[in-house]
């Protein structure tokens, strides 16, 4: 594999056109984030119970609040899963982000990731890529990377989840359909300008990184277009599987939800 000298540079480019991301680059030689401050690698939180447990406490502190406000009060499993889909969906960003902007696939190990249990910020050090000529090829390397890195989190999140194996990896592919789909729009909004977008170019993308039949991933992308009543074309898709964010805020759905309809998506939009 090649060394990460560019890695490190798409990474610094895509942490700028990506606010949300919360993540810490580290530098190769830079020590790693301390356990006795709540870092914890994800090497360990998919090894270790007790890690598990801290993380899991730490995202049910931070819901607490926001559940509070709309008279809820998230049963463990609803953490576990909103947990897990901010992890996922961060790690697609940090995996797909340098394949769609420079056609690099980041080989990210648990070992070298890490999870701020108070906080949820993220920790990475970049090490390595994979960059081949085909695009077919290129995209089959992007799902291998996600997955290689999902596997072991799912089985440890299988049981706080209470998530059977397909719903779990639908989880994963939502995932990467929503990380690719996020990338396209903030493009767009970095350097808006006249004829096809970068959410149009993103939303295709997507498309042919999950055309369907892709195991262990269950499902397809499956955008599609709604139009508003003033003609206007918004890009749209169902989740394989529910985030369970309405169990934190119950009258907002997120507009992917399998509960939110066509009709309810454009009057948000």
């Amino acid at each position: 594999m090649p060394p990460a000298n560019l890695l490190d540079a798409d990474y610094r480019l895509l942490l700028d056109l990506c606010p949300v991301l919360r993540v810490r680059l580290l530098a190769a030689d830079e020590p790693a984030p301390g356990r006795a401050q709540g870092w914890y690698s994800v090497s360990e939180l998919a090894g270790d119970p007790e890690v598990l447990a801290r993380a899991l406490a730490g995202e049910a502190a931070r819901i607490a609040p926001v559940a509070a406000e709309h008279g809820t009060a998230p049963r463990p499993h609803v953490a576990a899963s909103r947990l897990l889909h901010h992890y996922l969906w961060s790690l697609c960003v940090l995996i797909a982000g340098p394949w769609h902007l420079a056609r690099r696939v980041p080989s990210i190990d648990g070992a070298d990731v890490w999870l701020h249990a108070p906080t949820g910020d993220l920790a990475l050090r970049p090490r390595a890529y994979v960059a081949v000529p085909g695009e077919d090829e290129l995209r089959a390397e992007l799902r291998a990377a996600v997955v290689a890195h999902a596997e072991p989190l799912l089985a440890a999140f299988a049981a706080p989840t209470r998530r059977g194996t397909r719903a779990l990896w639908g989880m994963v592919t939502d995932d990467l359909a929503s990380a690719i789909w996020y990338l396209g729009k903030r493009l767009d909004a970095c350097a808006p300008g006249p004829g096809a977008t970068g959410e149009d170019t993103a939303v295709a993308a997507a498309g042919a990184v999950l055309p369907g039949g892709t195991d262990p991933l269950p499902g397809a992308a499956d955008f599609r277009l709604l139009r508003g009543g003033d003609g206007r074309g918004h890009h749209t898709r169902t989740r394989l599987g529910c985030c369970l964010y309405y169990a934190v805020e119950p009258a907002r759905a997120c507009l992917t939800c399998p509960r939110t309809d066509d009709e309810e998506r454009l009057r948000r939009l």
